[in-house]
C-alpha cells in the first residue's frame, strides 16, 4: 500500500506530493514499483491546520477519479475519518476507506456498506482525530487493542460491509508511546490469528524514529526491519512511503516462509 498525501503538511517529505501533478506522478511510480494499493491522504494525521470537509473532499476526491482512469487494476484506498469524504470518493472511484482513528465517525461505515467498498478498522486509543497521546496506558495492551479492532470489524459486518473487505490495524503511534508500539510489532502474530487480515502503517513512524534515536529522515532502515518482523508474524498489507525497498524487503520474507514449507530433498 503506497501513501500518496495531497498534504502540504505531511511528516514525511511535506508537501512532495501537494501538487496534483506531483501526486499523479507518484502514483504512477509506485504502480511501476509494485505497488497493490494506493492510499491517498488529504488531511495530516497530526494537529495542524484544520482542514475542512468541503477542503480534504476538493484534494482527494479528483484525484481518486483521475488515478482510476489511469490505473484500473489498482486498488485505491482513501485515508479518512469522515463519512462525507467516504461518500465523495466513493462515486470517485475509491475501493477502500482506511480509517485510522478508529471509528471516529460511526458512519463511515454505513458508506462502506451502501457502496460496497472494503473498511480498515484501526485502534487509535479513543483520541480524537489529529491529536496525539498523553502518557496512554493500558492494562493488557493486546487485549484491549484486539478486542477492539475485532468489534471495529464485526460492526462493520452488521452494518452491511462486506467480510472480504475488512482489514484490521492496531495503528502503532496512534493512542501509543514506542513501547507500546513495540510491543505490538512483537505481537502481530496474535493479530494475525484473529482471522482478519492485519495492515501495518509503521513507515517512518515515530516509534522507529524514538528506538534508534533518528529524524524522520533517516528512518528507511528502521521501517524495513519492523515491516519484515509485521510480514514473517503475519501482517498482509504494507502501508509505506518507499515500495521498492519495501517490496525487495517483504520478497526475502516470502521467501524463506515458502522455503520452512519445502520438504528436504533425501541425501542418497
Amino acid at each position: 500500500m503506497a501513501i500518496v498525501n495531497r498534504t502540504p503538511d505531511s511528516f514525511f517529505r511535506p508537501g512532495d506530493t501537494w501538487d496534483e501533478s506531483a501526486a499523479l506522478a507518484a502514483a504512477g511510480r509506485a504502480v511501476a514499483e509494485g505497488a497493490d494499493i494506493l492510499d491517498i491522504g488529504g488531511v495530516k494525521a497530526g494537529p495542524g491546520e484544520e482542514v475542512s470537509v468541503a477542503e480534504e473532499i476538493r484534494r482527494v476526491a479528483d484525484l481518486v477519479a483521475v488515478i482510476r482512469a489511469q490505473h484500473p487494476q489498482v486498488v485505491i484506498s482513501v485515508d479518512t475519518w469522515r463519512a462525507e469524504v467516504g461518500e465523495a470518493v466513493a462515486k470517485a472511484g475509491a475501493d477502500l476507506l482506511n480509517d485510522a482513528w478508529g471509528g471516529a465517525d460511526p458512519h463511515l461505515a454505513d458508506v462502506a456498506a451502501a457502496h460496497g467498498l472494503g473498511l480498515v478498522c484501526s485502534h487509535a486509543g479513543g483520541l480524537a482525530p489529529r491529536t496525539r497521546p498523553h502518557r496512554p496506558a493500558y492494562a493488557d495492551l493486546l487485549t484491549e487493542v484486539t478486542t477492539y479492532v475485532t468489534a471495529e470489524a464485526q460492526r462493520a459486518v452488521a452494518a452491511g460491509v462486506r467480510a472480504d473487505g475488512i482489514v484490521i490495524d492496531p495503528a502503532h503511534d496512534f493512542g501509543k508511546n514506542t513501547w507500546q508500539s513495540l510491543e505490538l510489532t512483537r505481537r502481530t502474530a496474535d493479530l494475525a490469528a484473529t482471522g482478519w487480515p492485519v495492515l501495518v502503517a509503521v513507515s517512518n513512524k515515530d516509534f522507529v524514529g524514538e528506538t534508534l534515536g533518528l529524524p524522520v529522515t533517516e528512518r528507511g532502515e528502521g521501517t524495513l526491519a519492523v515491516l519484515a518482523v509485521c510480514a514473517w508474524e503475519g501482517a498482509r498489507l504494507f502501508r509505506v512511503h518507499d515500495v521498492r525497498s519495501a517490496r525487495e524487503a517483504l520478497g526475502v520474507v516470502q521467501a524463506l516462509r515458502a522455503a520452512g514449507t519445502l520438504t528436504a530433498p533425501t541425501v542418497s
